[in-house]
Order: structure tokens, then sequence, then C-alpha cells
């Protein structure tokens, strides 16, 4: 399709890329179709789709027609470097009319005889999901009308890599998700534990976890928190950050300092995350609580005898971005017979059509002295109900259980 300016040339490409067919292929194999139909269509010798990678830093060679080379070595282009990596940058098409180290850093393409290039962005929902080049060895000019062709097939091809990304994200972030929740609660004796979690239907799975341990010397850990974010980044953050608390929980007596160890290790590693976490740690037997909140709303604490209320302890900073400059504190109260402890997320609390502090007023209100699965279903029917949670919602109650002596 050398010089093509008719728009018979278009109408072809318009049905290469809008063939019904192409709906239902997997990913890979619609890469495949493609570029056999561009190759064909632009009368190319080579034609590549390079992805970008998790962190948008790099182009991956994912598909290719004529640089097979390509696949079997791991390409990488690092975006802004050479010639894929410039498009990537500047999301812009750039021809070439010679192909050699000034011009591209990847020698297979010099190596594999290429006179004349041109590639194009893959951009979807604003988003850059990779390079589309195509190549020549025959020395000539790709025209306007070539490159504006060309964009179309690029169009076609980043909506389908955005939503399969989307997807298999969704599906990856589902499962670790899963995997990192207990699957059953530990026991104790004198104490019942009941928990919940659901997804929100905005967020899809998040970074929302809990999390509950025994401890050496009959103590009994209790985690909740909540990474910024969502998706599969949050989740991977979520889920590195529960084993790295189980790991200083060991060590280290007071949820303070293990929430300042958590800090510095989510504020070294963890690039640009922040989360709330709650950190309580129970003595079964001295029936005390140690409690520590890095900017995560505070427990609630329901007792025979007296009104619930929240257990009042110092909020410091969230973890990440080395915020607690000037150290953690932790808070000491006792959990008598009877008693009914609850650490939740945001999502429980707050809505759209509900500011915090009527959910607060209403959780205080709902939790009172019960047995833990009990409260985790009444809490849940008032506060969540028979509408979608649009953010995660989790839910953790421990109940010391009132025995006859």
């Amino acid at each position: 399709m050398v010089g093509a300016r008719s728009s018979p040339a278009r109408q072809r490409v318009l049905e290469a890329v809008t063939d019904g067919a192409l709906r239902e292929l997997e990913l890979d194999k619609l890469l495949e179709v493609l570029l056999r139909r561009v190759r064909d269509l632009f009368a190319v010798d080579t034609a590549t789709v390079l992805l970008t990678d998790a962190d948008g830093g790099q182009l991956v060679a994912t598909a290719t027609i004529g640089l097979e080379e390509e696949i079997f070595q791991g390409v990488r282009i690092p975006v802004g470097t050479g010639f894929a990596g410039r498009v990537a940058r500047d999301r812009e098409p750039v021809r070439l009319d010679r192909v050699d180290p000034s011009t591209v850093v990847n020698p297979l393409l010099w190596e594999r005889g290429l006179k004349s290039m041109v590639g194009v962005p893959m951009v979807a929902q604003g988003d850059l999901t990779g390079v589309l080049h195509i190549g020549s060895t025959a020395a000539r000019r790709f025209g306007d009308e070539e490159v504006d062709l060309l964009l179309l097939v690029a169009d076609r091809l980043a909506t389908a890599a955005h939503a399969h990304r989307s997807r298999s994200a969704r599906a990856a972030a589902a499962v670790l998700q899963e995997s990192l929740l207990p699957s059953r609660l530990p026991t104790a004796d004198d104490w019942e534990l009941a928990a919940r979690y659901v997804p929100g239907t905005d967020s899809g799975v998040g970074g929302d976890w809990y999390d509950v341990f025994h401890l050496p010397g009959g103590r009994m850990g209790l985690v909740i928190g909540d990474v910024v974010g969502n998706g599969l980044p949050a989740a991977i953050v979520m889920g590195r950050l529960r084993s790295a608390l189980r790991a200083y929980a060991l060590e280290f007596a007071d949820p303070a300092e293990v929430l300042g160890k958590l800090d510095r290790k989510a504020s070294h590693f963890e690039d640009h995350a922040m989360a709330t976490v709650a950190y309580a740690v129970i003595d079964t037997a001295t029936h005390r609580m140690d409690v520590a909140l890095a900017g995560h709303l505070p427990p609630v604490l329901a007792a025979p005898g007296r009104a619930t209320d929240f257990v009042d302890a110092p909020v410091g900073p969230p973890v990440g971005y080395d915020l607690a400059v000037t150290g953690r504190r932790s808070a000491t109260v006792d959990v008598p017979p009877g008693a009914l402890v609850v650490l939740y997320t945001d999502g429980l609390v707050e809505r759209r059509d509900r500011d915090l502090d009527t959910g607060l007023e209403t959780l205080r209100r709902t939790a009172t002295p019960m047995p833990a699965e009990t409260a985790c279903v009444r809490i849940m029917a008032e506060l969540v109900g028979d509408s979608p949670a649009p953010d995660d919602v989790a839910l953790l109650a421990i109940r010391r259980v009132l025995t006859e002596r």
C-alpha cells in the first residue's frame, strides 16, 4: 500500500481492524492476526508491537511479524530511548529513512536490513499501552496517509491491550487478595473471632486487608489496613506490608514499634505507597489490649455495663513517605469479660451519601456486647445493607467470651 491516498485504502484498513471476528480472539491471537494484515496492507517486511511493562518505564517486545528474534531474546526498550522509546515518550509518530545505531538502539533492526520505518503510539483511555512500528527493507518514505492509517490500527490494538490488561489485573488482584486473607481465623480459649471482606464496586479489588495471628507468650495480633489506591498495584503493596508486619510482630512487642518499622520499610522500598494500619495485640492471659494507629480509624470497644465507645489511642501518620518523624505511640486498654472489639476500614463507615461522622456514630450504636459473628452480621446489615459498597470493606471482630467460673 505504498503511497496510499485513496479512500479504498482507508476502507481496507477500517475493515481489517473492525472485523467482528476479532472480538472473539484472545490478545495474543488478535495481535498476530492484525500484524499479518498490517504487513500485507502496508506492503512492509516487519510489523511489531511493544507493550509497556507494569511500571510504564519500558517497552517489551510482545508480538511481531518479521522480527521474531525480538520476542525470543526478550527485547526491552526504555521509554525515551531510541526509536520506539521516542514514540512512547512523545506519543507522536516517528518516521525513519535511515536505520542504524544513530537512530535505533536495537541492533536487530539494522541487522534485519531495514531501511525505512515508522512507529506510532498505542494509547487507550489516556494511557500509553505500547508502540506499533512497521519497517521496510526497501528505501521508501511513509506518507502522511499511511501514518494516519497506522494510527487507526494502533488505536484498535491499544483498546484490546488495555482491556486485556485491566481484566488480567483484576483477576490477579482478586486471586492475590483471596490468598492473603486468612482462610480460617485462629482460635483461642475464651476468645472468638469473625471477619468480613467485600471488594468495592468502584475500586474492584484493592488494598484493604485484615489479619489475625498467634504470637509468643499467649498473645494474639490483630491487623486491619488500607493501602491507598486500588487494583493489582495496591494488592501487591498490601501483600508485602502484611508479610513485613508479621515479621516485625515476632521481633517487637509494642505495636507502635512494629508500625514504626513498617513505616520505615514502606518509605524505603514501596515507592509512592501509603497505607493506614491499625495493629492491636491482645494478651490472652491478662486480657489487656495494646493498640497503635497509623492514620487509621480507632477500634470500637463494646463492654457490658458501659457505653460503647472508640478506643482512645493516639493516631499517628499513615505508613509510607517517612511521615512519622517523631515516633509512634500505643495505648493500652482492658478487655473485660463479654467485651467486643471491632476493627474496620473506612469503606464500612463512609459513603457518598453519608459522611464519616454519621457512619462512625451508626457503627458505635450498632456494636454492642454480642458474639463476634453476630456482630459482623448486624454491622454489615446496618452499614452496608442492600446497597453495594463503592469502596472496599474490611471488618474484624473479636470477643472475650463471658464464662462462668
